[in-house]
């Protein structure tokens, strides 16, 4: 058995998520659960919240997690790959379901919002879905002894499906389907990444080549656009630091030289 093979119970855990949010959804437990966890959340700043919510932004999680492109680059390439598959998947989610937001039946005022109403397209929460594929990629892709010093991820993932609830942008239904199919492609993205080779991973590959061209990117998003709130402004610039920064160190592995090569 593989040191980063994937437990056959482990494939089943989504499906408690799965189930609680069909059982709130059809136990008529919607507004409620939702109304309850929006009106608790507003014991903290907003601040707090908001800045959840940015590490379920795409765009976002991977200006954060850009140093690993030096640092444990399979690690990044497993969320990398955890992340497309949770953007394909939510896309397709959301338009299959096509349910309202809590904007989209509540009454306006009943409810505590941060940031521009949002109506359609609830199922699944995108952020939620992002931030558990990212956490389930990272764990599973590691080596079964480092997993359990990775088990908190799990915990900040469901700190951000927990900020799209105190934003006002999702029902906990929506959070738990995030969650559920999240973990899912996050194992498949693990398992991806766990065919890559160590070459491909090396400073000079042509796909660490591409991932820093994706810091480019990057950089340009969080330059040019609103990462889902206004407060999260301070968050991009920090990300586009981040980023910069490790791309001056990644040009700088560029020149120099393998042990046994001639200089």
């Amino acid at each position: 058995m593989s040191n980063r093979a994937i437990p056959k119970l482990a494939w089943f855990v989504p499906l408690i998520p799965l189930a609680l949010a069909a059982a709130i959804y059809f136990g008529e437990l919607q507004s409620g659960s939702f109304l309850f966890i929006n009106r608790f959340t507003r014991s903290l700043p907003d601040i707090i919240w908001a800045w959840l919510t940015f590490l379920g932004n795409g765009w976002g999680a991977f200006a954060l997690a850009f140093p690993l492109i030096l640092l444990a680059p399979r690690l990044l390439t497993a969320g990398i790959f955890g992340g497309a598959i949770s953007a394909i998947v939510s896309i397709m989610l959301k338009n299959l379901f096509d349910l309202p937001r809590p904007a989209g039946l509540l009454e306006d005022g009943s409810f505590y919002r941060i940031g521009d109403p949002l109506l359609h397209n609830a199922f699944p929460s995108g952020h939620t879905l992002t931030a558990f594929s990212i956490a389930s990629a990272f764990y599973f892709v590691s080596a079964q002894g480092k997993r359990s010093h990775l088990s908190i991820v799990f915990f900040v993932a469901a700190l951000v499906g927990l900020s799209r609830n105190a934003v006002g942008a999702h029902w906990l239904t929506d959070v738990l389907g995030g969650a559920g199919f999240g973990i899912w492609c996050g194992m498949i993205g693990a398992l991806l990444a766990g065919h890559v080779s160590e070459f491909q991973l090396k400073p000079k590959s042509i796909w660490s080549h591409l991932i820093a061209l994706g810091g480019v990117a990057a950089i340009y998003a969080h330059y040019t656009q609103i990462m889902d709130l206004e407060l999260n402004l301070p968050l991009q610039y920090a990300s586009i630091a981040i980023v910069a920064i490790t791309l001056v160190f990644y040009v700088k592995a560029q020149f120099n030289h393998l042990p046994g090569t001639n200089k």
